[in-house]
């Protein structure tokens, strides 16, 4: 549990209270500075992975609690945005579509699981997962953004569809190479 990708993902987990807090204080510094604590909790993501790879630092911890993780902190900004009132209506559909598929997929898999049955993480997941992270970005500053960057919340919307979209081509995918062990 001492190696520094496991210290870097339970370090997103204690940023995750402060960057709901900063997203549900309807100003610009609060804004900007979720922004920052998303940006900063995202890297780690990356880096963790990395570290863990790069230096052969895996452990069983990190394997079982970094994709837990994941998706707590992309569902918890997610509820976030929905609470704040920056998806409402329509867009929620992108956000229930995503959540059933996280939860589609982690039944599939802990249901491979023990019959040593793996179904690893396709390139499509991978952009799948990075448009997401930038959707929600963009998402997070909301229409503070527009001081630096016009129509951020439309661009974070646009994106959310297309993320949405390889959500559910990468889910089905999953899921048919879980029914062939069902």
């Amino acid at each position: 549990m001492r190696h520094l990708p496991n210290i870097l993902t339970i370090g997103r987990l204690l940023l995750l209270p402060f960057l709901v807090i900063m997203m549900m204080v309807p100003t610009a510094w609060a804004a900007w500075t979720a922004l920052g604590i998303y940006i900063v909790s995202s890297l780690t993501d990356w880096l963790d992975g990395f570290i863990a790879r790069r230096f052969n630092l895996q452990s069983s911890f990190g394997t079982f609690l970094d994709p837990i993780a994941d998706k707590i902190f992309i569902l918890t900004v997610m509820l976030t945005l929905v609470g704040n009132h920056t998806l409402s209506g329509l867009w929620l559909t992108p956000i229930i579509l995503i959540l059933a598929r996280e939860f589609l997929i982690s039944g599939l898999r802990e249901f491979l699981g023990p019959k040593n049955i793996q179904v690893p993480v396709s390139n499509l997941g991978k952009w799948k997962t990075a448009i997401q992270m930038t959707a929600l970005g963009f998402l997070v500053v909301g229409d503070f953004g527009d001081t630096v960057l016009p129509y951020t919340v439309e661009i974070g919307k646009g994106l959310l569809l297309i993320a949405t979209g390889l959500t559910i081509q990468t889910g089905w995918d999953y899921l048919r190479v879980g029914l062939k062990h069902l």
